[in-house]
């Protein structure tokens, strides 16, 4: 815990339009990172935006901690010439720059006071490269073997220019300002170095939006990340996180996947039919083979008529590790809506980002089965996406990527 009188004047500011609130822990990362002193006023309750992750450790942010409740995901190109040096250059300086702004200070370069009044609010940074990145820097024989590009899967409809890219940053915040404020910040920092590529904006359930810690809905209304692997259990470090000599020993694979959901269609579909497709009931969660959200749910169960309960096409049997060698992945999606397209039809749906020790053991076989046989897939539509190394998080003093980079 941090006393008031060691916070910047960022924080503090915040802290004024903040005080008073009783924050729960529902969607951010609260729970583990309050840096607030709690106070008679409050009865011990975190004040949301004095929420402080700090940047600098053995893995990067925004990886392990819940998703927040806003999210801005980008990539860069380098620029031509800009070379390893260039690329070392930035590293060094967004490093710098994402420390500062996790404590809830100014940005040393290109700020431009959008944050000003804001703390922290669980702001984290999380950087990866692209396969692309190793040839524009001399560095085509240090990529990692899990770089391979992801093979086309059946229905898919990527946009390639909303689709990979050099540098990828993954941007998350209790507070909408706050992440784009951070963005921002890099882009203009960025300037001569590289460029953007492509941005997307997503959004997940504020903290003390529920009455006590809940799993998230997605925008088919459906409870979403029930199963998600948890640090602690069995197995879990080696499948999300990689091993080894090299550079990339401790980091982690980012698969990136924009998926727009047909939710005129869905919502066509009554309650039961909606069921039947995810395996889970709407109302809480729970696996049609009883039991509650957090009940495993049992393939094998059938109904009183003899049919299966959990129907062989249905999201959770085909997604299920039991269904796919144990394939693992810690999903950290949020959802995203950018208005209608011509016909009318909502542009929504999840920005999917999930992280892995090897996406061709972890996502590329998931994928494929569900490209084949998940009757959740007529109602989605793959439209961009991305595969990027995530590097181990850098110490104080450091930035993320140096073992690659010097």
């Amino acid at each position: 815990m941090t006393s008031l009188s060691g916070l910047s004047r960022r924080a503090l500011l915040g802290s004024a339009g903040a005080a008073g609130l009783a924050v729960g822990v529902a969607g951010g990362a609260l729970g583990q990172q309050a840096l607030a002193a709690p106070g008679p006023a409050d009865d011990g309750a975190a004040v949301l935006g004095l929420a402080a992750i700090p940047f600098h450790g053995p893995r990067q942010a925004g990886i392990l901690q819940p998703a927040q409740a806003r999210v801005q995901l980008a990539a860069f190109d380098l620029a031509d010439g800009a070379g390893r040096d260039g690329l070392r250059k930035l590293m060094q300086q967004w490093s710098a720059t994402a420390a500062r702004l996790a404590r809830g200070e100014e940005a040393p370069s290109a700020e431009n006071q959008i944050a000003l009044d804001a703390g922290p609010c669980s702001l984290t940074f999380t950087f990866g490269f692209g396969a692309s990145l190793f040839d524009r820097t001399g560095l085509t024989d240090r990529r990692p073997a899990g770089l391979t590009p992801l093979p086309d899967f059946p229905g898919d409809a990527i946009d390639r220019a909303r689709s990979d890219g050099d540098l990828w940053v993954q941007i998350g915040s209790d507070d909408a300002l706050v992440a784009f404020h951070a963005l921002r910040v890099l882009q203009r920092q960025a300037a001569g170095l590289a460029t953007l590529r492509w941005q997307m904006t997503g959004f997940g359930r504020t903290p003390g939006a529920t009455p006590h810690p809940m799993t998230g809905r997605n925008l088919m209304g459906q409870v979403d990340g029930t199963n998600n692997p948890k640090p602690g259990q069995d197995g879990f470090e080696e499948k999300i996180f990689t091993g080894g000599a090299g550079w990339l020993n401790g980091g982690t694979y980012a698969v990136v996947r924009r998926i727009r959901m047909l939710l005129d269609n869905w919502e066509s579909l009554p309650t039961d039919r909606q069921e039947r497709v995810i395996g889970r009931r709407k109302s809480d969660g729970a696996p049609l083979s009883g039991g509650t959200e957090t009940t495993a749910v049992d393939l094998a169960a059938r109904g009183a008529d003899g049919a299966l309960a959990v129907a062989a096409d249905a999201h959770i049997r085909v997604a299920a590790p039991a269904s796919n060698g144990g394939a693992t992945m810690l999903r950290r999606g949020f959802s995203y809506a950018d208005g209608a397209l011509a016909d009318g039809s909502p542009d929504a749906g999840l920005l999917f980002v999930a992280f892995q020790a090897d996406p061709m053991t972890g996502f590329v076989p998931v994928q494929r089965k569900l490209a084949r046989g998940d009757g959740l897939s007529r109602f989605l539509r793959h439209e961009s996406s991305g595969l990027y190394a995530v590097p181990p998080g850098a110490p104080e003093g450091g930035y993320v990527g140096q073992t690659l980079l010097d």
